[in-house]
């Protein structure tokens, strides 16, 4: 049994809490940190058969973070907070000597540009100190590179294809709204798309490569060609990869609002002047659209994640999908979250599992890719996220 401290009071970190509450014999005592200890109280109070500590902290701030570390003494901290503090709280949490776990990279808060290079840059650190960070353990990133690690293990020798393919089917009944924050949701999807073919980044307009695809028991949906993060790290740790893509599905109107916010300047994160103060159009923007926590109760429709693999084995040409749905409703009957929040919650308390139970423990800094798949994916079927397999299917690979 282990302290843990959970950073981050969003719809991520509401999902975390509850999961790990349900867990008393993994996570012995918890507590959720945020700038608004409001935020955490709230939750900590719907959490009825567990006491959850709260606390205020700035994850900006290493001394605060230190100081809250020390005192509460968890073995190790999920960080569900903002991209843009990973570094600080990694910086913490080798300062005070616990594990590490998030679910995204880091990326400076002033370009829009997210790599591993400024995470990956601290293994001789945590290496040093003896101590583990597990990097972009969500949903994607995270299942979906223990989904592939997966593939590779139990169904190919070598794996050359693999396309991520993300589908939210759901409608929150919402003109326009984004199911993680908002800041870092719009700047994922207007920059430049990437995608990696022949040892080559080949870079795309934003949004501009598009196809309809196949998504189980939901149908053909227009999927968009983006950049995400897992691609970098799956290509390193699997090199037979000749070429990896994500797609991730957008409505019509979350298109045609996004076109019109952009062309009007709204997504920008440049500074600008407004009645003597100096303002960001985005974090105004973000101010004015729901908060994404809010959106799961009247939420129907699900999700559909998963990846899409061809390769070789014994020689012969192998095709392989592994997925999971996620319903919005059932989230939000069991956690009060929505169903993108759940499959980012729910991934980062099973890798906390894992760390924390000895099943994947290795001194330095890991994407959840290198590890031993099995375990994880034997605690996603019990943990709300069952995974389905389909080998030897047909699948397109061009554009």
């Amino acid at each position: 049994m282990s302290r843990v401290l959970i950073i981050g009071a969003g719809g991520v970190g509401n999902v975390v809490a509850k999961k790990c509450a349900m867990l008393p014999e993994v996570f012995s005592e918890i507590m959720l940190a945020s700038r608004t200890k409001s935020k955490c109280d709230k939750i900590a109070s719907e959490i009825k058969d567990r006491t959850i500590h709260t606390a205020q902290v700035d994850a900006d701030n290493v001394p605060e973070l230190v100081a809250l570390i020390n005192e509460f003494k968890p073995a190790m901290v999920i960080n569900v907070a903002l991209p843009y503090q990973d570094l600080t709280i990694m910086d913490a949490c080798l300062e005070t000597g616990v594990h590490y776990l998030d679910t995204a990279n880091y990326e400076p808060k002033d370009v829009a540009k997210f790599e591993y290079s400024w995470q990956w840059a601290y293994m001789d650190r945590f290496k040093e100190k003896g101590l583990m960070a597990l990097l972009g353990c969500g949903f994607d990133p995270g299942v979906t590179g223990v989904y592939t690690a997966y593939a590779a293990k139990h169904h190919f020798d070598e794996m050359h294809y693999l396309d991520i393919v993300d589908c939210n089917a759901g409608d929150h009944g919402k003109a326009f709204a984004t199911n993680f924050n908002p800041e870092i949701n719009i700047r994922e999807i207007t920059q430049n798309g990437r995608f990696y073919e022949n040892g080559d980044w080949v870079e795309t307009k934003p949004l501009e490569f598009h196809k309809p695809i196949d998504y189980p028991n939901i149908g053909a949906r227009e999927s968009y060609l983006l950049y995400h993060e897992e691609l970098e790290s799956l290509v390193k740790n699997f090199p037979s990869i000749k070429r990896a893509r994500f797609w991730m599905t957008f409505g019509q109107e979350y298109i045609k609002h996004l076109e019109v916010l952009q062309n009007v300047g709204m997504t920008s994160i440049e500074p600008i002047k407004f009645q003597g103060q100096e303002i960001i159009p985005l974090e105004f923007l973000k101010a004015l659209l729901p908060e994404p926590s809010s959106l799961g109760e009247n939420y129907e429709g699900e999700t559909s994640i998963g990846c899409q693999i061809k390769g070789v084995k014994d020689g012969k040409d192998q095709t392989y999908y592994v997925w999971n749905n996620c319903s919005h409703q059932a989230a939000y009957d069991e956690t009060g979250g929505q169903g993108v929040a759940y499959t980012t919650g729910v991934p980062a308390m099973i890798g906390a599992m894992m760390m924390l139970t000895g099943k994947w423990n290795k001194a330095g800094v890991y994407n959840v890719e290198e590890f031993d798949p099995d375990p994880f994916m034997e605690q996603l079927n019990i943990h709300g996220l069952p995974w389905h397999e389909k080998v030897g299917l047909e699948l397109p690979h061009e554009y």
